[in-house]
């Protein structure tokens, strides 16, 4: 089969790309998912994001042992279904901060990356609820919302911030980052707004675009020093599918480097040392791998102050019900609608510690439930100076990769990661929460030094499911792509997703990788880009105009 173009994965970033690109009725366009279609509900109920890091629809890999944690596994979540991360994901809607993007250009050479050039971008996916200014828009495929069941431990958290010297802020999106409150969420009409949902559903229809599930692909063909294609295992034989435009890497931060190089795209010693034919040396590929690392502290409540009950039976049953009938209740509560941004270390350039306040203990996969309800606070680190890789176990597609994120290789990072840690804690004794919180759990009253919570962390940390880097855009030498997101060295070839991030931004990546894809359609279709923003504060004239009244 020939198409135009050919996308390797139906994450954010793939789903943004067959989207834009099928707009034109003249371009056939082929979507491969390695996985499955989202039409389970548990995709489409906000509170079903606490099955997914349990194993539905994910790949169930898990990192190589953490040297500096005392050789701790990780499980590590990546997902296998339509949407990629955003169909699993607690659906968080954050940017990061503009000194990310800045820095990108300023200090990886990522000229057009800017925060003023991708600004334009996140809004033009962004269909807001509430928030229409310099910073947001309307009327775009992404549903983004505020939260609909919050529950009044929210409120407190936000208050018990605000005692420790924590401003409010009502929009974590906005003209400052800093502050504590509630998450803007990617839901429409109290669903998940996931990508397959809002840039896949809407189009399904298009002749000029095919969609293909339970398609993993195996390698890129090459011709030469050109992409002419990919090979897809389907029925358990291969098939070759060819693009006559290009192929576009859309697999992700794990995903996409390892497609790479299984297809001999890598650096040549490592490609030789698993038996896979270099067919181009490129060193980058797989390296700069980063991600936030998240350590929690869970409380016990002194009563039934979050969702923790529903897990019985009846509740659960019942919940389902409300939902069913009325989308409200705690199946339509993404379970972490309340957060922050604040500062572990004093001379940081912009916030670096992100909470998410969790309504229940045990949300996640390998996190302990208690017996009685509790209340999570996770805090990550965002800025780490620790860089990991991307490697292949063997030459064989279906061998899962060797992921070292090489937590804390850089002792600022342990540091500042604690430093976190102590602040969640102090959040959590605050007045505001007494009435909500009888007593802290984990890490618990007797671990209070740093070699006690060190230990703590190795133990109990977990990842905050946001790795990027490993294909990374820039000019220097470990580049995998240009500015224009192609492979260097190769013709018809590029990867559009989180991989290409030089740095990991400060948030959740979901919002950064559907701009990634926004960019990228753009930049594939020759297009000129979007203007830069420009800010109220910065036109001649930013008193608003009075209303004319009618005689």
């Amino acid at each position: 089969m020939t198409y135009d173009y050919i996308i390797t994965g139906a994450g954010p970033a793939g789903c943004v790309l067959a989207n834009r690109l099928s707009e034109d009725p003249d371009t056939n366009v082929l979507l491969l998912e390695a996985g499955g279609g989202d039409w389970n509900p548990l995709f489409h109920m906000p509170a079903g994001f606490a099955k997914m890091t349990k194993g539905v629809a994910s790949w169930g890999w898990e990192t190589v042992p953490q040297k500096h944690m005392k050789g701790r596994v990780l499980r590590y979540t990546q997902a296998k279904v339509l949407g990629g991360g955003s169909s699993i994901n607690a659906q968080l809607y954050t940017r990061g901060n503009r000194a990310d993007y800045d820095l990108w250009a300023s200090e990886d050479g990522c000229s057009g990356w800017d925060y003023r050039s991708v600004l334009p971008y996140f809004k033009r996916a962004e269909d807001n609820q509430r928030f229409a200014d310099d910073y947001h828009a309307y009327g775009g495929p992404l549903g983004v919302s505020m939260p609909v069941s919050a529950l009044p431990i929210c409120d407190a958290y936000i208050r018990a911030g605000q005692e420790l010297g924590i401003p409010y802020n009502p929009d974590f999106n906005g003209r400052q980052q800093a502050g504590v409150g509630f998450y803007q969420l990617t839901q429409r009409n109290r669903r998940r707004s996931s990508a397959s949902l809002a840039y896949l559903s809407p189009i399904k229809g298009r002749p000029n675009l095919t969609i293909r599930t339970g398609a993993p692909v195996s390698r890129i063909v090459l011709d030469g020093r050109r992409a002419v294609g990919v090979e897809i295992i389907a029925s358990g034989r291969p098939e070759l599918l060819v693009a006559e435009s290009e192929v576009i890497v859309t697999s992700g931060a794990i995903g996409s480097p390892k497609l790479l190089l299984q297809s001999g795209i890598g650096p040549a010693d490592h490609l030789k040392s698993v038996g896979v034919k270099v067919l181009h040396d490129l060193p980058g590929v797989g390296a700069n791998l980063q991600d936030h690392l998240d350590l929690f502290v869970i409380s016990e409540c002194t009563g039934d102050h979050t969702y923790d009950g529903v897990a019985k039976l009846h509740r659960t049953l019942w919940a389902g019900l409300e939902y069913l009938l009325f989308r409200s209740g705690p199946v339509a509560s993404s379970l972490f609608e309340t957060g922050g941004f604040w500062y572990a270390e004093d001379e940081a350039r912009s916030p670096d510690i992100q909470f998410h306040l969790g309504l229940g203990s045990g949300i996640e996969a390998g996190v302990k439930k208690l017996k009685n309800a509790g209340v999570t606070l996770n805090s990550a680190y965002l800025h780490p100076r620790s860089r990991g890789t991307v490697r292949l176990s063997a030459a064989d597609p279906g061998a899962a990769p060797l992921i070292d994120p090489n937590y804390w290789a850089d002792p600022h990072d342990r540091q500042m990661s604690l430093e976190g840690l102590k602040i969640a804690r102090e959040i959590f004794q605050q007045a505001a929460l007494k009435p909500f919180i009888m007593a802290e759990r984990l890490p618990g009253p007797k671990v209070m030094s740093d070699e006690q919570l060190f230990d703590y962390g190795c133990a109990n940390a977990k990842t905050d499911h946001h790795p990027v880097g490993t294909c990374k855009m820039g000019v220097d030498d470990m580049a995998v792509v240009d500015l224009s997101l192609k492979v260097r060295g190769i013709e018809g070839l590029r990867v559009c997703d989180s991989s290409v991030m030089p740095r990991v931004p400060s948030c959740n990546t979901n919002a950064p990788t559907i701009m990634v894809g926004e960019k990228a359609a753009d930049l594939i279709r020759d297009l000129q880009p979007l203007p830069p923003a420009i800010f109220a504060d910065e036109r001649n004239d930013i008193r608003p105009r009075a209303r004319q009244h009618v005689q």
